[in-house]
C-alpha cells in the first residue's frame, strides 16, 4: 500500500517561502514511471495542478505559478519537497501531495491519480 503524507507549517507570513514536504512509503519515488505531485485547492475554489517531479528526477511545473515554485527530492528519505516563493493570501490553500500515473499536461485530472495524501491546510497571513 503507498501512503503520502504532507509536512510543513500551517502558517506563512506574506512574502515568505512556504515549504512542504511529502514523505512516501510503500513506492520508490524513483521506481516506475510515476509523477510524485502537488495540488492544491483554495477555500472555495477548484483543485489546481502545481507541478511535480518524475521518478528520473524531472520536473514540471503549472505556468500559472510564474516560476515561484520549485520541487525537489531526498532519494535517501523516499521525500519530495515544494518549495513556494513570495507567497501571498491567495496562496491560502489545502495542499496535497499524490501520485501521478501518467503526465497529460499542466492541469488537473482526477482520474490520473492513484494515491493522494491527506492534505494539509497552509495559511497565508500576518
Amino acid at each position: 500500500q503507498v501512503q503520502l503524507q504532507e509536512s510543513g507549517p500551517g502558517l506563512v507570513k506574506p512574502s515568505q517561502t512556504l515549504s512542504l514536504t511529502c514523505t512516501v512509503s510503500g513506492n520508490s519515488i524513483t521506481a516506475g514511471t510515476y509523477f510524485w505531485s502537488w495540488i492544491r485547492q483554495p477555500p472555495g475554489k477548484g483543485l489546481e495542478w502545481m507541478g511535480a517531479i518524475s521518478a528520473r528526477g524531472i520536473t514540471y511545473y503549472s505556468p500559472s505559478l510564474k516560476s515561484r515554485a520549485s520541487i525537489s527530492r531526498d532519494t535517501s528519505k523516499n521525500q519530495f519537497t515544494l518549495q513556494l516563493t513570495s507567497v501571498t493570501p491567495e496562496d491560502t490553500a489545502v495542499y496535497t501531495c499524490a501520485r501521478r500515473t501518467q503526465y497529460s499536461g499542466t492541469y488537473y485530472r482526477d482520474s490520473e491519480y492513484d494515491y493522494r495524501g491527506q492534505g494539509t491546510q497552509v495559511t497565508v497571513s500576518s
